[in-house]
């Protein structure tokens, strides 16, 4: 039986030398890119998504690292300000590609943003692009995936000189900031999950998965727009019973990683898991329902850091401060 193995990392902040956010020396940079060569050959995806890509040349010296295993590649348009975006690394050829960033009229169409200097402005776009391409793990079997990178919790404030400032003023600024970026991933999420609704109307025949970094766990507001109609979670008694919202639902696999394992990042000593894979009924059929393998590889990079709200003591270290998640399926 034929496996098909995706997997999602944010690999923090991938940036060449020369960048305010990259390591900064040669030293750095080579140990940071070695790092995450390594893990990827060692779990081995067929499909990977991958967010926090700064400019196209890391990207491309990674790849580089990976002994030609993957040949497919692409990067999202729509960077966020700082440069980041998201991209796909597979061994399969991609069969389409597109660029997601706009709030579709049937989500937000607008909402209140922040800009550099800390006036209000309206946007209508999500911070970073989202990325969906199409691929054929087998000759009858076809996936939509979605690659996206929601809107952070780590707090940007505004700053007058080119350095970003990551420490409020005071309480007003902060629960202003803290509100306004909850608006902006709840819009990120409705957008996508639109997506969805249009990616699985009248469709029999294509899976869809949505992963990545959606910056909030499992039972956030936001993570569960994703989801659609409730009620057939993984683990509850619905979940092998077909209804007629089977057709729109997105099942997040986060209860299929151990207990003991299930988070991504920790965040001053707290456990969370940010980074979901979501999949149609299409990956999980059969009465009962096929599970696939799914693991968050916490033990995969050393150990997995404590981060504050200060992403530049992280700078120049090798590695992520995010678990790669891993789904595995029977096809």
């Amino acid at each position: 039986m034929a496996t098909f193995k995706v997997m999602t990392w944010n690999v923090e902040n991938l940036f060449s030398l020369g960048n305010n956010f990259s390591p900064k020396t040669e030293a750095e940079y080579t140990q940071k890119l070695n790092s995450l060569a390594s893990v990827i050959l060692t779990l081995d995806p067929d499909v990977l998504a991958v967010q926090e890509v700064g400019n196209p040349e890391a990207f491309a010296e990674l790849l580089a690292l990976l002994e030609g295993r993957y040949p497919h590649t692409c990067l999202s348009a729509f960077p966020d300000p700082r440069g980041i975006r998201v991209g796909f690394l597979s061994k399969i050829a991609i069969e389409e590609q597109e660029d997601l960033i706009n709030f579709p009229e049937r989500g937000f169409s607008k909402v209140i943003s922040q800009d550099t200097e800390g006036n209000s402005t309206e946007v209508n776009r999500m911070g970073r692009g989202a990325l969906r391409i199409l691929v054929k793990p087998q000759e009858n079997t076809s996936i939509n995936i979605i690659n996206a990178h929601f809107k952070s919790k780590l707090l940007t404030f505004s700053s007058t000189n080119d350095s970003p400032r990551f420490a409020p003023k005071d309480e007003n600024e902060r629960s202003r900031v803290a509100g306004l970026a909850l608006i902006k991933r709840t819009a990120e999420a409705v957008s996508l999950r639109v997506k969805a609704n249009k990616l699985l109307e009248n469709n029999a025949n294509q899976g869809l998965i949505i992963l990545g970094d959606l910056n909030d766990v499992p039972s956030a507001a936001t993570t569960q727009i994703l989801q659609g109609p409730g009620g057939s979670e993984i683990g509850t008694r619905g979940f092998n019973l077909l209804d007629k919202g089977d057709d729109t639902r997105l099942f997040n696999l986060a209860p299929l990683i151990d207990e003991k394992r299930r988070y991504s990042r920790i965040y001053q000593n707290n456990k969370e898991l940010i980074d979901h894979i979501f999949v149609s009924q299409e990956l999980l059929s059969g009465k009962p329902r096929k599970l696939p393998k799914v693991d968050s590889y916490i033990d995969n990079i050393d150990t997995l850091p404590s981060v504050s709200d200060d992403p530049n003591l992280r700078r120049g270290k090798p590695g992520s401060d995010h678990a790669p998640v891993i789904a595995i399926f029977d096809l």
